[in-house]
């Protein structure tokens, strides 16, 4: 999975963090539920062990945070976010959209390493969406 934002990716590499991707089977909007964002990561499943919070801010690497790089599991009460696999928003993306991610398999991980984490921004300034239709039949 790859979230890409608002802007330009000209080649491959440029959205695939250079994880070889020969094509591109389907897509959909990232859902964007509130303007606050706030994300809690947790070190075990179930929401278990350390805890970590975030609101409003993207963090570059969790270790400077003090937590971990284990997430077993995510609650998003609100925004979208993206979470990365290697500190400095690389590796594998991780989607998360409000709502509970009990285990870290729920956000399609296939292990509970996360070591970076992002807020989706753009519909704050796109209130109606990113998306726009235009008709060339007349």
């Amino acid at each position: 999975m790859f979230i890409l934002e608002k802007g330009e990716y000209p080649r491959w590499d440029t959205w695939s963090n250079s994880y070889r991707s020969d094509c591109l089977m389907s897509l959909r909007p990232v859902r964007m539920d509130s303007l606050e964002h706030k994300i809690c990561l947790y070190e075990l499943s179930d929401f278990k062990g350390n805890k970590m919070e975030i609101q409003e801010d993207d963090v570059p690497t969790l270790w400077a945070h003090g937590f971990c790089d284990r997430v077993g599991s995510v609650r998003v009460p609100g925004g979208s976010w993206v979470g990365y696999q290697y500190p400095g928003y690389r590796g594998y993306q991780y989607l998360f959209e409000c709502g509970d991610y009990k285990h870290y398999n729920d956000f399609s991980a296939y292990q509970p390493q996360m070591q970076s984490m992002r807020r989706i921004r753009d519909m704050q300034f796109h209130q109606r969406g990113s998306f726009t239709f235009t008709s060339t039949t007349k």
